[in-house]
């Protein structure tokens, strides 16, 4: 056992102010070395399943690599030559909280384990390899679970077991590749024993699985005894771990921050005497590789600002990666030659993918982890108009909408059941066993338990009330800000649940869909307009499995690269390489600040651009924000109004387009709006594009206007394209690869090209001539 230190400022008027730069978890890597007994060859290969293989090499200090069978000279992993890749310590957690954001950090760093013994590569052909394994008492808690008929279906045999130490040397004592165990031992002050297994999934994905033994101490290491103590609340110094989430389009370290005023020192379960609680799994990786994914990034200021992260990532060498399981993971990219995945647990699980493009990779990834169904065709029709005010205020917008020809999906408005839920005690409570009350933007808010057996179904009841009275979609709001001290019904651990929390509830949402959607008879049931959809913005990695839509939270209303329409796009773009193929964000923003020293209103310009670039998204929706009155809205007045109608119906114009992008989305898991490195992976200057330009689908090119009183903007033509791109605007052809040209862009004509000549091109530009928009 030891403390969690939990520090919460929430401030009245801003969400994560004056953020303060944390202190991270050094990297961790050893040396790598063999014990005097182990008998492998110089050079030698392991089959893994029927179409992977691992290579040993005892050059430079020895290393592995992974390739599949039809390629075996390309690498999809490889360890760093004579350095260990699995390491292991122990560690405390602070945990800084702001109004539902939070930082992670490591703090007392103990018995570091950073260097590696391999005993032996085994190849193990048959169910009874595993049980013997698992008859070894230093792995007490198990390495995988062994139901018999399970374990068949789970392995594809032969699968490849490596085993050894690792260990921390006393002070002052180094390790030399070379060197065997025996030679080392009388110098270790800690070690524990672990496992790596290697099995095939599927013909292009291979499983990972660490697990670490239990310690073992050696000669006289200091051990902080406050590590150890019982589950109690106390005031001793607290337990910090560090953090790095997962980062974005670029090899950098981004890490999230909080200024403080509260502090609490609650004991939570997190290892304790006898085992570790943090592992590290370490490879190679090139200078010049590109990472793209870790879900819904924004790549600027605090990175707490995600609401859907994911342990999942792809590189311009067409190596990617998973993690399985819901423990905290920070993937650590600050080094040129390799990656650092860092977990809080004595154990990892995950998965190696094999493929030949970006496409291919988010194909077999969403396979794995699910992909949303097909969106109905309603809600992709039209704008969907988010109002508040009451009955009148709604019905005067609408009578204007009606006037300018503008077409509509829907209207959504919104509702508070609050007293219900805690009055039926289903809320998450805090540590006094009351409703745990969480700060969030303008207001607090209680969350659903979802992990009690009578949440889903009072939520359902809800659900069916509002589809009764006719609702065909909601917007199932918050689900990421799961406090880490919550007590949850299921008694897990709160700081896994968090991860797990979101995709609970979309599942539930999810379920009440199809549960009502399966009580349709007849004509009912083949109605397009009768199908029902939610959208959310809180998310993890299986969340495409099950929620319908996202929407990116609550952008400011601004033109900043941080927390504005540029970061809008980044996470659009991000994480529909995660498998999130449905994203959008709100018309303008949604967080406005209107204090004395300082103001963040919508001003008419950004409004009007926003309208420009969610024209070209999945769904075209607008939200009054947080501060109506002083953010200018599309009903304002004659010309914001006049330009809603005018992009309403370039949206309009591309839905032939967007139904056949949403059909793909749901079959192969690829996005609707897609960074160009999908299609053109060997542009290096597509590496390093983020905001700029994005394509929708493969024939539509973006070129957003995002800086304030910008008439005109530079447009990338990539490599790899053997036709050339129209100006939808001009008519103009720009055919020469990899070129750059300045676009005049007044507000009211975006720089959008099509590919010259293709069907869907000039379908787009048919329809904006009959709409009367060319």
């Amino acid at each position: 056992m030891s403390t969690l230190k939990i520090t919460k400022k929430h401030n009245k008027h801003l969400n994560n102010p004056f953020p303060s730069k944390p202190k991270t978890l050094p990297f961790k890597q050893g040396t790598l070395i063999l014990n005097s007994q182990t008998t492998l060859s110089p050079h030698q290969i392991f089959p893994i399943g029927k179409d992977f293989q691992l290579v040993w090499r005892s050059a430079n200090g020895g290393y592995a690599s992974i390739s599949h069978k039809s390629q075996p000279t390309r690498s999809i992993w490889s360890t760093i030559p004579g350095q260990a890749f699995i390491s292991t310590a122990m560690a405390e957690t602070e945990v800084e909280e702001s109004r539902g954001s939070f930082i992670i950090k490591d703090r007392n760093v103990q018995l570091v384990c950073d260097h590696q013994t391999i005993e032996h590569i085994q190849v193990l052909k048959i169910q009874s390899d595993i049980n013997l394994q698992e008859k070894d008492q230093d792995f007490a808690s198990g390495y995988v679970e062994f139901d018999p008929e399970m374990q068949l279906r789970r392995f594809e045999f032969p699968i490849l077991l490596i085993t050894g130490r690792v260990f921390g040397m006393r002070k002052n004592k180094k390790v030399a590749n070379g060197e065997k165990w025996e030679s080392v031992e009388k110098d270790v002050y800690s070690y524990a024993r672990y496992r790596l297994l290697f099995d095939q999934k599927n013909s292009n994905q291979i499983g990972f699985q660490v697990k670490l033994g239990k310690l073992n101490l050696g000669s006289s290491p200091k051990v902080s005894p406050r590590n150890y103590r019982g589950f109690v609340r106390k005031s001793s110094r607290p337990r910090r771990i560090r953090v790095r989430l997962w980062g974005s389009f670029l090899r950098r370290r981004q890490l999230v921050t909080d200024s403080c005023n509260e502090e609490e020192n609650v004991a939570m379960k997190d290892g304790g005497y006898g085992c570790f609680n943090r592992i590290c799994f370490t490879y190679s990786s090139e200078k010049n590789e590109r990472f793209f994914g870790f879900g819904e990034q924004f790549s600027r200021g605090d990175w707490s600002t995600t609401y859907a992260p994911s342990p999942f990532y792809m590189t311009s060498k067409m190596k990617s990666l998973y993690l399985e399981g819901y423990d905290y993971s920070v993937f650590d990219l600050t080094q040129d030659d390799r990656v650092q995945i860092q977990i809080r647990g004595d154990c990892v699980e995950g998965r190696i993918l094999y493929g030949s493009s970006p496409s291919e990779l988010i194909e077999q990834f969403t396979e794995s982890i699910g992909r949303p169904p097909e969106l109905p065709d309603w809600i992709i029709s039209g704008a969907i108009v988010g109002m508040q005010g009451g009955t009148n205020a709604v019905r005067r917008v609408w009578e204007e909408l009606v006037a300018h020809d503008i077409p509509i999906s829907a209207f959504w408005l919104q509702r508070n059941l609050f007293e219900e839920a805690k009055k039926l005690d289903i809320l998450v409570r805090d540590k006094n066993g009351e409703a745990y009350m969480v700060p969030n933007t303008a207001f607090d808010v209680g969350m659903l338990d979802l992990t009690h057996p009578h949440a889903a179904t009072w939520f359902k009841q809800i659900l069916q009330e509002m589809v009764d009275d006719g609702v065909r979609g909601w917007m199932a709001d918050f689900g990421e800000g799961l406090p880490v001290d919550a007590c949850i019904y299921s008694g897990e651990d709160p700081i896994s649940a968090h991860n797990r929390y979101p995709e609970l509830w979309a599942q539930i949402n999810r379920e009440f869909m199809e549960e009502w959607k399966s009580t349709l008879v007849g004509k009912e049931k083949e109605d397009p307009s009768e199908s029902l959809v939610f959208f959310m913005r809180a998310g993890f990695r299986n969340s495409p499995k099950w929620a319908m839509l996202f929407w990116e939270g609550d952008q400011m209303v601004s033109w900043q690269a941080n927390d504005g329409i540029k970061s809008a796009v980044v996470g659009l773009l991000s994480s529909g390489l995660c498998g999130y193929a449905f994203n959008h964000s709100d018309i303008g923003g949604y967080c406005a600040v209107n204090l004395p020293f300082i103001k963040y209103r919508r001003d008419e310009e950004l409004l009007l651009r926003w309208m420009e670039l969610n024209a070209f998204t999945t769904i075209f929706r607008t939200h009054e924000g947080n501060k109506p009155s002083v953010n200018s809205q599309f009903y304002s007045n004659q010309r914001t109004l006049s330009h809603f109608a005018r992009f309403a119906k370039v949206y309009k114009a591309w839905k032939f387009y967007r139904v056949q992008l949403v059909k793909e989305a749901s079959q192969k898991g690829l996005p609707v709006c897609r960074h160009l490195f999908l299609h053109y992976p060997n542009d290096d200057h597509v590496h390093n594009l983020t905001y700029e330009q994005f394509l929708v689908g493969e024939e539509i090119l973006v070129v957003p206007t995002l800086d304030k009183h910008r008439k005109n903007v530079k447009a990338y033509f990539p490599v790899g394209e053997n036709c050339g791109w129209k100006h939808i605007w001009t008519g103009n052809i720009y055919n020469i690869q990899g070129s750059e040209a300045s676009i005049e862009a007044p507000i009211g004509y975006p720089a959008i090209f099509v590919k010259n000549g293709s069907v869907v091109g000039e379908t787009f530009l048919g329809n904006l001539r009959e709409y009367k928009i060319l």
